[in-house]
Protein backbone atom coordinates (compact mmCIF):
# COMPACT_ATOMS: atom_id res chain seq x y z
CA UNK A 1 0.00 0.00 0.00
CA UNK A 2 1.24 3.41 -1.29
CA UNK A 3 0.88 6.18 1.17
CA UNK A 4 -2.27 8.07 0.26
CA UNK A 5 -1.49 11.55 -1.97
CA UNK A 6 -2.48 14.53 0.51
CA UNK A 7 -4.51 17.15 -0.90
CA UNK A 8 -1.39 19.81 -0.37
CA UNK A 9 -4.17 22.96 -0.68
CA UNK A 10 -5.57 21.51 2.27
CA UNK A 11 -2.28 21.04 4.07
CA UNK A 12 -1.48 24.77 3.44
CA UNK A 13 -5.07 25.55 4.54
CA UNK A 14 -4.84 23.48 8.02
CA UNK A 15 -1.15 25.14 8.39
CA UNK A 16 -2.72 28.77 8.27
CA UNK A 17 -4.91 27.53 11.00
CA UNK A 18 -7.94 26.36 9.53
CA UNK A 19 -9.34 23.96 11.74
CA UNK A 20 -11.70 22.51 9.75
CA UNK A 21 -8.93 21.70 6.87
CA UNK A 22 -7.23 19.67 9.21
CA UNK A 23 -10.15 17.95 10.42
CA UNK A 24 -10.75 17.04 7.07
CA UNK A 25 -7.51 15.50 6.23
CA UNK A 26 -7.93 13.93 9.41
CA UNK A 27 -11.32 12.35 8.78
CA UNK A 28 -10.45 11.57 5.00
CA UNK A 29 -7.87 8.78 6.57
CA UNK A 30 -9.75 7.55 10.03
CA UNK A 31 -9.88 4.54 8.79
CA UNK A 32 -6.18 4.06 7.98
CA UNK A 33 -5.02 6.07 11.10
CA UNK A 34 -7.20 3.67 13.00
CA UNK A 35 -5.69 0.03 11.76
CA UNK A 36 -2.40 1.26 11.70
CA UNK A 37 -3.29 2.32 15.58
CA UNK A 38 -4.84 -0.97 16.02
CA UNK A 39 -1.98 -3.25 14.69
CA UNK A 40 0.49 -1.71 17.55
CA UNK A 41 -1.86 -1.51 20.57
CA UNK A 42 -4.19 -4.28 19.81
CA UNK A 43 -7.12 -2.85 21.42
CA UNK A 44 -9.60 -0.41 20.32
CA UNK A 45 -9.87 2.10 23.33
CA UNK A 46 -5.81 2.60 23.17
CA UNK A 47 -5.53 2.85 19.44
CA UNK A 48 -8.56 5.94 20.23
CA UNK A 49 -6.66 7.18 22.77
CA UNK A 50 -3.68 7.02 20.58
CA UNK A 51 -5.85 8.50 17.73
CA UNK A 52 -6.93 11.38 20.39
CA UNK A 53 -3.10 12.06 21.11
CA UNK A 54 -2.44 11.87 17.32
CA UNK A 55 -4.90 14.84 16.49
CA UNK A 56 -3.78 17.29 19.47
CA UNK A 57 -0.10 17.18 18.06
CA UNK A 58 -1.53 17.20 14.82
CA UNK A 59 -3.60 20.42 15.47
CA UNK A 60 -0.18 21.91 17.87
CA UNK A 61 2.61 21.27 15.86
CA UNK A 62 0.90 21.49 12.05
CA UNK A 63 2.01 24.95 11.28
CA UNK A 64 6.08 22.91 12.04
CA UNK A 65 5.38 20.64 9.31
CA UNK A 66 7.93 22.03 6.18
CA UNK A 67 7.00 19.64 3.58
CA UNK A 68 2.89 19.44 3.03
CA UNK A 69 3.11 16.66 0.43
CA UNK A 70 4.67 14.65 3.28
CA UNK A 71 1.56 15.08 5.58
CA UNK A 72 0.37 11.61 5.68
CA UNK A 73 3.71 10.48 6.44
CA UNK A 74 4.37 13.02 9.18
CA UNK A 75 0.99 12.18 10.61
CA UNK A 76 1.55 8.14 10.79
CA UNK A 77 5.10 9.05 12.25
CA UNK A 78 3.27 11.14 15.12
CA UNK A 79 0.60 8.01 15.34
CA UNK A 80 2.97 5.31 15.95
CA UNK A 81 4.70 7.29 18.49
CA UNK A 82 1.53 7.93 20.00
CA UNK A 83 1.12 3.94 20.36
CA UNK A 84 4.21 3.41 21.21
CA UNK A 85 3.78 5.95 24.56
CA UNK A 86 0.72 4.35 25.46
CA UNK A 87 2.32 0.62 25.51
CA UNK A 88 5.30 1.90 27.26
CA UNK A 89 3.05 3.32 30.00
CA UNK A 90 0.47 0.40 30.15
CA UNK A 91 3.12 -2.31 29.19
CA UNK A 92 0.25 -4.45 28.21
CA UNK A 93 -1.19 -6.77 30.25
CA UNK A 94 -4.52 -8.42 29.66
CA UNK A 95 -6.11 -10.44 32.33
CA UNK A 96 -7.70 -14.00 31.37
CA UNK A 97 -10.65 -13.52 32.58
CA UNK A 98 -11.35 -10.03 30.38
CA UNK A 99 -10.44 -12.26 27.53
CA UNK A 100 -13.49 -12.57 25.02
CA UNK A 101 -14.70 -16.16 25.48
CA UNK A 102 -15.13 -17.59 21.84
CA UNK A 103 -18.15 -19.89 20.52
CA UNK A 104 -17.95 -21.22 17.25
CA UNK A 105 -15.09 -23.74 16.70
CA UNK A 106 -13.75 -22.14 13.06
CA UNK A 107 -13.76 -18.74 15.55
CA UNK A 108 -11.89 -20.44 17.90
CA UNK A 109 -9.03 -22.01 15.66
CA UNK A 110 -8.85 -18.34 14.35
CA UNK A 111 -8.09 -17.07 17.48
CA UNK A 112 -5.83 -20.11 18.38
CA UNK A 113 -3.82 -19.46 15.16
CA UNK A 114 -3.63 -15.39 16.18
CA UNK A 115 -2.77 -16.31 19.63
CA UNK A 116 -0.08 -18.53 18.35
CA UNK A 117 1.60 -15.87 15.96
CA UNK A 118 0.95 -12.97 18.61
CA UNK A 119 2.78 -14.98 20.97
CA UNK A 120 5.56 -15.68 18.44
CA UNK A 121 5.45 -12.40 17.48
CA UNK A 122 6.35 -10.83 20.84
CA UNK A 123 9.28 -13.18 21.04
CA UNK A 124 11.04 -10.79 18.57
CA UNK A 125 12.34 -7.67 18.77
CA UNK A 126 11.01 -4.08 18.93
CA UNK A 127 12.19 -3.39 15.54
CA UNK A 128 11.31 -6.40 14.20
CA UNK A 129 7.77 -6.61 15.15
CA UNK A 130 7.21 -3.36 14.54
CA UNK A 131 8.40 -3.85 10.48
CA UNK A 132 6.56 -6.88 10.08
CA UNK A 133 3.17 -5.73 11.89
CA UNK A 134 3.54 -2.36 8.92
CA UNK A 135 4.13 -4.81 6.19
CA UNK A 136 2.29 -7.66 6.55
CA UNK A 137 -1.13 -6.51 9.01
CA UNK A 138 -1.09 -3.43 7.53
CA UNK A 139 0.17 -4.06 3.55
CA UNK A 140 3.01 -0.86 3.50
CA UNK A 141 5.13 -0.67 0.76
CA UNK A 142 8.76 -0.57 2.07
CA UNK A 143 9.39 2.75 1.44
CA UNK A 144 6.63 4.08 3.48
CA UNK A 145 7.74 1.96 6.32
CA UNK A 146 11.23 3.49 5.80
CA UNK A 147 9.03 7.31 6.09
CA UNK A 148 7.46 6.23 9.06
CA UNK A 149 10.11 4.39 11.20
CA UNK A 150 12.97 6.92 9.72
CA UNK A 151 15.12 4.52 8.37
CA UNK A 152 16.48 3.53 5.79
CA UNK A 153 14.95 1.40 2.95
CA UNK A 154 17.50 -1.28 3.39
CA UNK A 155 17.36 -1.11 6.81
CA UNK A 156 13.35 -2.17 6.19
CA UNK A 157 14.04 -5.22 4.29
CA UNK A 158 17.11 -6.52 6.17
CA UNK A 159 14.67 -6.13 9.42
CA UNK A 160 11.55 -7.97 7.62
CA UNK A 161 13.94 -10.44 6.17
CA UNK A 162 15.33 -11.50 9.76
CA UNK A 163 12.11 -11.12 11.46
CA UNK A 164 10.34 -13.33 9.14
CA UNK A 165 13.66 -15.89 9.59
CA UNK A 166 13.03 -15.79 13.32
CA UNK A 167 9.06 -16.24 13.00
CA UNK A 168 10.16 -19.73 11.11
CA UNK A 169 11.79 -20.64 13.68
CA UNK A 170 9.84 -19.73 16.68
CA UNK A 171 6.95 -20.98 14.67
CA UNK A 172 8.27 -24.80 13.72
CA UNK A 173 10.42 -23.67 10.83
CA UNK A 174 9.08 -26.27 7.80
CA UNK A 175 6.11 -27.83 9.97
CA UNK A 176 4.20 -24.89 10.84
CA UNK A 177 2.20 -25.11 7.89
CA UNK A 178 1.81 -28.25 7.75
CA UNK A 179 4.11 -29.88 5.84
Amino acid sequence: MDATPVDVALVKEAKKGNKDALVRLIMDEKQEYFRLAYAYTKNQADALDALADMIVILYEKISQLKNEARFDTWSRTILVNCCKDILRKKKKIIPFGQLPEISHEGEFRRKDEEIMLDSALAKLSRKHQEVLKLRFFLDFDYQTIADILKIPVGTVKSRISIGLAKLKVILGGEDFAGN
